[in-house]
């Protein structure tokens, strides 16, 4: 009796299992040698589809960013809207694999198809009274921004309750204020760097200072 044949290895089926396999293992634990035994081929095989591990982090990079939804806004929506729903939707593409953010981060090249939606997305900021500039920068500082965001995220371990009441003990003995010290009140009060209410609350700052540079007359108008 024949063996079953295993079906051949393509492009998207090997990058949908280095997708698998970084989050078992991680971006420093993921290897072309682990990929290839995870498909049941010689690392050669691999070869056909990229030409270099690079060449297949930056299509894991791709699988990541489409995977967030990228593309104009939608019919009636206003560019705050959409700027807003587009870094979420980027986050929690991220989050959803193990050192997603470093992944992307790492990319050297994007696919055609996904550069001609970025191209889209400044197309509909122009339309909305951006210059191409203005609009390049805006997703830039906003994509860079979720980047940096979820790779403090990805790379900051879950700290244990009585570590952080020893730290924040030790931290109110190096201040001169102590316990009354700023710093320690805006921790005690929920002030984190990291977590939905930090992103949040960078998001809007960034979308507010480019409503204010996009209309700086109004900015400047007397309240």
């Amino acid at each position: 009796m024949c063996a079953t044949k295993r079906p051949g290895v393509t492009r998207h089926t090997m990058i949908e299992t280095a997708l698998r396999l970084l989050d078992e293992v991680g971006l420093d634990g993921l290897t072309v040698r682990k990929l290839a035994t995870e498909l049941g081929v010689q690392s050669p095989a691999l070869y056909w589809h990229v030409r270099s591990k690079q060449e297949l982090l930056d299509g894991m990079a791709d699988a990541i960013i489409v995977a967030a939804g990228m593309g104009p806004p939608r019919g009636g929506e206003p560019w705050q809207d959409w700027l807003t729903r587009r870094a979420r939707t980027y986050r929690q593409s991220l989050l959803a694999h193990r050192d997603g953010a470093r992944i992307v981060a790492s990319a050297a090249w994007l696919s055609p198809a996904t550069i001609q939606m970025f191209n889209d997305e400044l197309a509909a900021l122009v339309d909305r009274g951006f210059t191409p500039v203005l609009a390049l920068r805006t997703i830039a500082t906003i994509s860079q921004y979720v980047n940096g965001f979820v790779l403090l995220e990805q790379a900051t371990p879950r700290e244990p309750t009585e570590n952080r009441e020893k730290h924040l003990a030790a931290l109110a003995d190096l201040l001169d204020a102590g316990t009354s010290a700023p710093l320690l009140i805006a921790i005690r009060e929920g002030g984190t760097t990291t977590g939905d209410d930090a992103f949040e609350h960078g998001l809007r700052t960034l979308i507010a200072g480019t409503t204010d540079t996009l209309n700086p007359r109004r900015s400047n108008d007397p309240a």
